[in-house]
């Protein structure tokens, strides 16, 4: 990680937020692509909800995993302007803030809305 300061700035997003996210988009990718290899009556009140949203409102499930992807990639473009307005210059961490955006969402957008460059020397 580097110095708050430098033009190399990044932050990793925490390993809990990661997870969740992981778990959620991928639990959202299999009941809209293989809804019916999904364990529905495993998954408690979660998969009863799951269930429910694949047999009676399939095509807004299917258009809100679009519509979460399109969100992510929105955010992880924004990370690059961010970058730009905050200064950092290293092409490295500008890739990572994509990526880690793109993949996490506002659980990585956050860390950089939250980073306060600090002050120029002259």
């Amino acid at each position: 990680m580097a110095s708050a300061g430098s033009a190399s700035y990044f932050r990793r997003a925490g390993i809990l937020w990661m997870a969740l996210i992981s778990l959620a988009m991928g639990f959202f990718t299999w009941t809209v692509f293989w809804p019916t290899q999904v364990p529905y009556e495993q998954l408690g009140p979660i998969g009863s909800f799951a269930q429910y949203m694949v047999k009676n409102h399939y095509g807004t499930l299917y258009n809100g995993f679009w519509l979460a992807w399109a969100v992510h990639a929105a955010e992880a473009l924004y990370t690059v302007r961010l970058c730009s307005t905050k200064g950092i210059t290293d092409p490295g961490a500008r890739m990572q803030w994509l990526m880690q955006t793109f993949l996490f969402g506002i659980a990585s957008l956050s860390l950089l809305l939250a980073y306060k460059p600090g002050k120029k020397k002259r």
